[in-house]
């Protein structure tokens, strides 16, 4: 069967000796189905496993979930607690200022270890391995655990949770800071180092051009995150608004739980927005959105 011939001058028999000549193009291997259908086998089963091994698949999960409808959601409308507002608007403000300085405190430790931690601009491994493996312990643990270690190592209040969120947010931002760092292009730095410019022209000039986009939009990100992560912190004694949550929560006092918990939720709203803001005017990401003059119109 040859390229010139025709779909109606194709036979079931050409389609036959086509296959049997190559029949990698009409499917996988034996070998590699094999594989794919273990996999896909394997897969079903644990998720199955797991299923029944935690329990949504007895009666008792269903139950817990007819009872979650009738009893906490059912005593959670409508909010009550307006008297309290002020009360809860200052505690959300608090933890709004609990995520900045968490989140800004991550940052500026973490840009000077961010370089040692990329393979591109430290030569010596040791202290490049060093720094990695460091940044992936101060992120091994959750903010809580660290926020349980600051309340008792300084006591109760906001301060325990800004630096549970600022030890936390350092590991990370390395990590992050480091891999936009090592995907940068050579070709800059190579410009400013033949014009004569030294390891601090480099950075300058080379590598935060290239950079610094990345992390602040990065940054941006994290500080978002860390506004929901700050609202649980105080339920352990770290300030904030968590604080009241877990004090309303453990006296069933559901109906103001739910207005602290409306509250979050327009924060993150406000934040995200005000968050997309910044990125957009900082680093131009408002212009890469805008469509293409000859894109299809639909």
């Amino acid at each position: 069967m040859t390229m010139s011939s025709r779909l109606t001058d194709i036979t079931e028999a050409d389609i036959a000796a086509e296959r049997e000549r190559n029949p990698g193009v009409f499917g996988a291997p034996l070998g590699e189905r094999l594989y794919a259908w273990m996999a896909w086998g394997g897969t079903t089963a644990l998720t199955g496993y797991c299923l029944y091994r935690f329990g949504f698949l007895s009666g008792d999960f269903l139950h817990g979930v007819s009872k979650f409808g009738d009893t906490v959601v059912g005593q959670m409308f409508p909010p009550e607690g307006y008297e309290n507002l002020p009360i809860f608007l200052k505690a959300i403000g608090e933890t709004v200022a609990m995520a900045f300085l968490g989140t800004l405190l991550g940052a500026f430790w973490a840009l000077p270890l961010s370089f040692l931690a990329s393979k591109n601009m430290m030569r010596s491994r040791p202290v490049q391995f060093g720094t990695r493996r460091f940044a992936d312990l101060l992120r091994s643990f959750d903010y809580l655990i660290w926020a349980l270690i600051f309340v008792r190592a300084v006591g109760l209040g906001p301060l325990a949770g800004i630096m549970a969120i600022a030890i936390v947010e350092t590991g990370t931002f390395i990590k992050l800071y480091s891999e936009a760092i090592e995907n940068l292009d050579r070709k800059q730095i190579d410009g400013v180092t033949s014009l004569g410019g030294n390891w601090m022209h480099r950075i300058w000039f080379g590598v935060l051009p290239q950079v610094l986009p990345m992390m602040l939009s990065n940054t941006l990100y994290m500080f978002e995150h860390n506004v929901r992560s700050a609202s649980i912190l105080g339920i352990v004694g770290a300030g904030g608004i968590g604080f009241l949550l877990g004090d309303r929560l453990r006296a069933y006092e559901l109906r103001e739980a739910c207005l602290i918990i409306i509250l979050i939720i327009i924060t993150v709203y406000a934040i995200d927005y005000l968050s997309k803001f910044l990125r957009e005017q900082l680093i131009g990401d408002h212009k890469r959105r805008e469509p293409i003059d000859d894109a299809v119109q639909i």
